[in-house]
């Protein structure tokens, strides 16, 4: 699946759950509160959570962890992009361009 075919996907899949329909302001704290269970993921990568009341995960547990929080925050991001119609591709390009020209060493 490319990207194109992702964004449309997330758009039907959230659209059918009803989940297109939240405020903005709501989506954004979602996307926040997703970003956090990204660094928790990380965290337990890198250094482990060092919690008494929590049992030991595997790397694989941990990263297959991560990658889950990864597409949550994908799925956050797709839904603030298709609520201004801006594609991935649009996205990609256009980060790629600023980088490109900011960090050009010619």
């Amino acid at each position: 699946m490319n990207v194109t075919e992702f964004q449309e996907w997330v758009n039907n899949y959230y659209e059918n759950r009803g989940w297109s329909e939240l405020d903005i302001f709501i989506r954004i704290g979602f996307l926040a509160e997703e970003t956090g269970e990204v660094a928790r993921a990380i965290r337990a990568l890198e250094i482990g959570r060092d919690r008494p009341d929590e049992d030991i995960e595997s790397f694989l547990d941990n990263k297959n962890a991560l990658a889950e929080e990864l597409g949550d925050v994908l799925g956050n991001v797709i839904v603030i992009a298709n609520k201004y119609n801006i594609s991935l591709e649009e996205v990609f390009h256009s980060h790629k361009e600023k980088l490109l020209k900011r960090y050009s060493y010619e």
